[in-house]
């Protein structure tokens, strides 16, 4: 019997578990196409918000320094809390006649 053209002739006896293997086979690789698509650009979409929030982070970082360093008032006072004369106290203390 020559070979049948039909386009059925994958449904002949014997022939099934190789339409189901052939079916199966375009099924699992339309669904990695679709998953690899859809994960990327749905990857690229946070990657893109993530690297926007980075640069403004940065940026605001960089504001802040610059701000603080090109303010000398910010700087640490040594002297704070210092006496301008510790004797005075000592003089109050020590002069019972004074009020």
């Amino acid at each position: 019997m020559p070979p049948s053209s039909s386009p059925f002739a994958l449904f002949r006896a014997g022939r099934p578990t190789l339409f189901a293997v052939v079916l199966l086979i375009i099924v699992v690789a339309g669904l990695f196409w679709f998953a690899r698509t859809s994960g990327y650009s749905a990857g690229y979409t946070q990657a893109q918000a993530d690297i926007k929030n980075l640069q403004e982070q940065a940026a605001q970082t960089a504001a802040e320094t610059a701000a603080q360093s090109a303010n000398p008032f910010q700087a640490v006072n040594p002297l704070e809390g210092v006496e301008a004369n510790p004797f005075e106290k000592v003089k109050k203390v020590l002069n019972p006649f004074e009020s």
